[in-house]
């Protein structure tokens, strides 16, 4: 085979339309052997001579899209130094664009550091990088650039979504390609989210000690692809083709105005502790990829609970994560990242750094800036809960959203004062540095957990079915059943759970900030108590299409909730409330005013009530301070909000006239639709508020709005 000198840049397996540069970085390897497979599974190898700057490169002419090949790395082992260089093992290329198989748990994979080396070849039984082709006909293609405060996030998993839709072509169900279809991307846009946030899609592998159970890695959090699209998502085969799939899906989505947000795992790999396989970055250079124990670099410093973490202060760590990220922007084009346990990637030493060098990068990187970076902002380490904590750029998992707006739904005591401020957008966590609402990302239910119906009908997770004695998933759920422990046959538990369902729906979709919502939650979802469905690649975890009344009732409390809150930029401030008249000192009232029951406005004592589960909250559409993208004035509806978590019914007094005359009823979660009767409510009249409901009541703007928003 000829084989040219090459380049050291870019790294990776680089298709130029005559054949294929190869590059790949280690500090501490003595040789590297490129090995490529033919179609007939024979294999030959390529010794790279070129190393420039650690980084050891080959030019291949008449190499192409389609080939198959890994290395083998021949250098130290001495795994008391952090080695652990075996050219017995083939490795993945970390910067490859496509991943051929999955690993099989053989032997041959596995090291014991007290024998030395295992002589074991693992070819054959470990995945294959794969040449790709960058081309695509992406015809104008053009990412939505939605606003923050227009967007509304749809967590999803791409199997879980479809895998059971009738009107998706069997094929295609539960692949980048059914995503892709005219009935999920018609469900989607008819609901009003904007974007979907995707669960980890770089390829990752199966854990062998799920295979020995019979389960599955079903949520993905074991990446060794960051540049791969997962192979099994692929409907058309291998060789690459999952790259065209992948993007064939995105510009279909853009197409109907949905972002694509990819939730990454850069903070760990599929690799984990010592004890775990050897696939590629342990190979490949051990000591510079992973943060290693400093009093004995046989073993992994590991804050993410997987056994191991990537050495974030690393300069070539730090490139291998910055070219991913533009890579899936560039190439790919997605539209932002959600950051698994994102603590982690501040960690450039021990403690996390808000100043480390990965957010020095993101911050000046004129690609990866430019998209919505959103963190999932605590890992398992010491002092790794960082809610609040992160640099001005990005956007937040906002945990205590979740806790406070649970904890008020279950009548938990001592928790209104919270919860008012997690719904106007949690600026006593954001608005110290000058952040915005769109800081916090709110949501109720995520993957990890129970599912919305399962909140409201489980008071203890059941997770019998991921084989570990129950000893998996998050004990304190702040849930309540709503009177009996799963399923039951009483139309009351029922209704009520139906009634607190549209509760957490709306409040979600009326609150400050950035929605989220969990796929499936808008249907009544339920994996029957399990919250924490990691190994569940089973009916258990994928969305059930087969319907009843009650959950298309469901969906379309849910379309009706989003539709206001894309109508009304009341309902989606770009700037937190002032609770004051100072920028808008015509107007008679403030662009916000709690209030009791009895249309009093709220005390410091009414504040500190334990008892207190019941008050409102008035929105001012006349006191927007901010303006619209034009500059001009913008002026909306005004909305007093209700709120009862109490047991009981709650008589409100609506407040005056300087509030305004008449009120209209916009969403009740007393109504299985959410919709009250078209009664207009007059000032100074009663409203009373079933157990466990939410009324939101309208009145026309009083100043004409200059905006066409």
């Amino acid at each position: 085979m000829r084989t040219w000198t090459g380049t050291p840049f870019p790294l990776g397996a680089t298709y130029d339309g005559e054949g294929t540069n190869f590059a790949l970085f280690s500090e501490i390897a003595e040789r590297v052997d490129l090995v490529l497979f033919d179609d007939d599974g024979t294999h030959r190898g390529v010794t790279l001579s070129e190393v420039d700057g650690s980084v050891w490169h080959c030019y291949l002419p008449g190499v192409g899209p389609g080939r198959r090949y890994g290395y083998r790395v021949h250098g130290p082992w001495n795994p008391a130094a952090g080695h652990r260089c075996n050219p017995a093992k083939l490795l993945l290329d970390p910067y490859a664009r496509a991943i051929e198989g999955q690993m099989d748990n053989d032997a041959a994979l596995f090291e014991r550091a007290a024998d030395g080396p295992g002589r074991a070849d693992s070819a054959g039984h470990t995945p294959l990088s794969v040449v790709t082709d960058p081309s695509f006909p992406w015809e104008g293609d053009r990412p939505p650039r939605r606003p923050y405060a227009d967007t509304v996030v749809y967590e999803a998993h791409v199997r879980g979504l479809t895998r059971t839709h009738p009107d998706v072509p069997e094929a295609l169900r539960g692949t980048y390609a059914g995503l892709a279809t005219e009935p999920v991307i018609d469900h989607l846009t008819s609901l009003g989210v904007t974007a979907i946030e995707l669960m980890p899609v770089h390829q990752y592998v199966q854990d062998g000690f799920l295979r020995d159970r019979g389960l599955t890695n079903y949520w993905g959090y074991t990446s060794i692809g960051f540049f791969a699209p997962h192979n099994a998502y692929a409907a058309h085969g291998s060789r690459g083709e999952q790259v065209t799939e992948f993007k064939s899906m995105v510009k279909a989505l853009h197409r109907a105005g949905l972002e694509v947000i990819l939730d990454v795992v850069y903070n760990h790999t599929a690799e984990g502790n010592e004890n775990g396989p050897t696939l590629a970055f342990r190979g490949i250079d051990n000591a510079s990829y992973y943060r290693l124990a400093e009093d004995d670099p046989a073993h992994y410093f590991d804050t993410t609970g997987t056994g191991n973490s990537l050495l974030m202060r690393h300069p070539n760590v730090l490139q291998l994560v910055m070219d991913s990220l533009r890579y899936w922007v560039t190439e790919m084009h997605v539209d932002g990242f959600r950051f698994d346990l994102a603590a982690t990637l501040a960690r450039q030493f021990h403690d996390v750094d808000r100043l480390s060098a990965f957010f020095d990068l993101v911050q000046q990187d004129p690609v990866v800036s430019r998209v919505k970076l959103i963190a999932e902002p605590w890992d398992v380490g010491d002092g790794g809960y960082q809610v609040g904590n992160f640099p001005p750029l990005w956007s937040e998992w906002n945990g205590k959203y979740r806790d406070s707006v649970r904890d008020f739904w279950r009548g938990a005591d001592h928790t209104l004062a919270e919860f008012a401020s997690r719904l106007t957008g949690s600026s006593d966590l954001y608005q110290h540095d000058r952040r915005r609402p769109r800081a916090s990302v709110n949501f109720v239910t995520a993957h990890d957990g129970f599912t919305l119906r399962d909140l409201v009908s489980y008071n203890d997770k059941h997770n019998e079915a991921n084989g570990e004695h129950g000893r998996d998933g998050e004990n304190a759920n702040r849930s309540w059943n709503s009177g009996v422990e799963g399923p039951t046959a009483d139309e009351g538990i029922n209704r009520l759970r139906a009634r607190r369902q549209r509760n957490f729906l709306a409040t979600l979709m009326l609150s400050q900030g950035i929605p989220m919502l969990a796929h499936g939650d808008e249907l009544g979802r339920t994996q029957q108590g399990n919250n924490n469905a990691y190994c569940q690649d089973s009916e258990l975890s994928w969305i059930d299409w087969d319907l009843t009344d009650e959950q298309r009732e469901l969906i379309g409390f849910t379309r009706r909730a989003i539709g206001l809150r894309l109508a009304h930029p009341v309902l989606r401030r770009r700037r937190f409330f002032r609770g004051d008249t100072a920028t808008h000192r015509s107007q008679p009232l403030p662009d916000l005013v709690w209030l009791r029951p009895d249309a009093l406005e709220m005390t410091d004592e009414d504040w500190r009530r334990a008892d207190a589960h019941a008050v409102g909250v008035f929105l001012n559409g006349d006191a927007i301070a901010e303006p619209d993208a034009h500059g001009r004035p913008v002026v909306d509806d005004s909305f007093l909000l209700l709120l009862n978590s109490y047991r009981e019914p709650v008589v409100f007094d609506l407040p005056d006239a300087a509030y305004g005359e008449r009120w209209t009823a916009q969403i009740d979660t007393a109504d299985p639709l959410g919709v009250a009767d078209e009664v207009e409510h007059k000032a100074d009249t009663e409203v009373c508020l079933e157990p466990h409901s939410l009324l939101l009541l309208s009145r026309p703007a009083r100043t004409a709005s200059v905006s066409a928003r």
